[in-house]
Parts: structure tokens; sequence; C-alpha cells
């Protein structure tokens, strides 16, 4: 064990920041990614769904770390971001960006969407019950690797939609503060998370039941889409189409709540 390893965890992350940036201390820099490494492997399994048919979580959590390391290096506390807020922004940028290297465009999404939708109607009709998936690939005459990739398109721009509205509402409202001795504990940003909880959560509680239960098996339960159609008992597309207008609905409300539209 190296011998300032004791006194490098007794050091608030802010300390920690600041002894890098004069030192740039290979081994502060390992403490840092240790006390940020959650923030990456919580985002990864959040947005599984978005990657999972062409990566794995770990290898997700790798890049992360590595970009990890380099934000590390460029973070300036002084523009008053929070390293957590900026390295989560980072995180989900990296992994869109992954995923448009994998041809990922949105151009065709509702396109292919309704016509996912009406094929699962045509079957219903048909047989009476809800089709598996690659039943509905198969009607369709697709492969069921690209039925699962346009189920994911859906699940990208909802999730990330949503995620916009949210660091929109939270910039809008955001005021210069006067700098505390912690800066998890700024007055203001503490409020405006809380507000923000709030408005969310006034939010959900406005959604039909199902929607409700499909928002927190996804995002609190983290299930992703084909778990919630099995608890359910239905599609996965048609969880697909709930949750994207459930998110609707709440981006909705939030942009009225904090005036953004």
């Amino acid at each position: 064990m190296n011998q300032y390893d004791g006194q490098y965890k007794r050091m608030t992350n802010e300390e920690l920041f600041d002894t890098y940036q004069k030192t740039k201390s290979l081994e502060i820099k390992q403490e840092l990614v240790m006390r940020y490494l959650y923030v990456i492997k919580t985002i990864a399994v959040q947005m599984r769904d978005i990657y999972m048919n062409f990566t794995q979580v770990d290898d997700i959590i790798q890049e992360g770390v590595v970009a990890l390391m380099n934000l590390i290096d460029k973070y300036d506390k002084s523009k008053n971001a929070k390293f957590e807020t900026y390295l989560s922004r980072r995180m989900r940028g990296l992994i869109i960006d992954i995923a448009r290297k994998q041809e990922w465009g949105s151009r065709n999404v509702r396109k292919n969407m309704k016509m996912i939708d009406n094929a699962t109607a045509d079957l219903i009709s048909q047989t009476g019950k809800v089709p598996e998936p690659k039943k509905v690939a198969e009607y369709l005459g697709i492969s069921y690797e690209k039925y699962q990739k346009i189920i994911d398109k859906r699940n990208l721009l909802s999730v990330i939609s949503l995620d916009m509205v949210l660091e929109e509402a939270q910039e809008k409202n955001r005021n210069p503060q006067t700098p505390a001795a912690d800066k998890d504990k700024q007055p203001e940003d503490t409020y405006l998370r809380k507000e923000l909880s709030l408005v969310l959560e006034e939010g959900i509680n406005q959604l039909k039941e199902k929607e409700k239960i499909i928002i927190s098996l996804y995002y609190v339960e983290e299930l992703n889409m084909k778990e919630i159609a099995q608890v359910l008992e239905v599609s996965e597309p048609r969880i697909s189409q709930l949750h994207s207008g459930a998110i609707r609905k709440l981006k909705k409300y939030i942009e009225e709540e904090f005036q953004l539209s």
C-alpha cells in the first residue's frame, strides 16, 4: 500500500482536485477515479437498453473509465459545475456517440415503430394473443436483430429527450451561488434538485397506472424493456410504446412547470 493512500482517503473530493491540479499525482488521480466510478457504472446500467445488442456493460464501463481519467485532467471547478454533473453528461454523450457509430439514425424511428405497432395489432387480431417479438419480426420479413434495434431506437430517443428537459430546467433555474464549504451542500443547488424531484414526482402521479409501473420498473428497478414486458405480460413493442408516451407526458409537464417551451 502506498504511504499516501490513507492521507488521500481522508481528503474530500474538492481537496483531491485542488491537490491534483497542483501536483498531477497519479495516486490522487487513481483515488478520484475510484470515487467517481459509481457514476460510470450507474449510467452504464441505466442506459443498457441502448447498447445491449452490440456491446456489453463492462465494455461501456471501460470506455467510461477512460473518459473519466481525461475529464479529471480537464475539469475546471471555477465554472461552478459539480464534477458529478459534468461526468454524467459526458458519460451519457459517450454512450449516444457509441450508439450512433452503430448506425443508429433517428429519421425513420416513427415510421419503423408504426410498422411494428401495426404488425403487432394484426397478429393480435389473427391469433387473439400478444405475439412474441420473433413472430412480429417474422411477420414483417425482417431479422430479429433489426426488430430489436428499432425498439431500442425508440427507447434511446425517449430517455435522452427527458434527460435534456431535466438538464435544461436545472440550468435555467440555477443562479450564481455563494460557495459553501461542501459543494454538495450548495443551498440553491440542493433546493433546485429537490424542486425538480418534486415536479417529476407530480408529473409521474398524473400518469396512467400502467405508465407509472413502467417508469418505476425501468428507472427504479432498472429492468429493461424485455423484462418489463414479461412482468406485465404484454408485448415488448407495447411496453416501448407506453414508455415513450409516458416520457412525452413527463417532458410536457416539466416544460410547462419551468416555462421552457
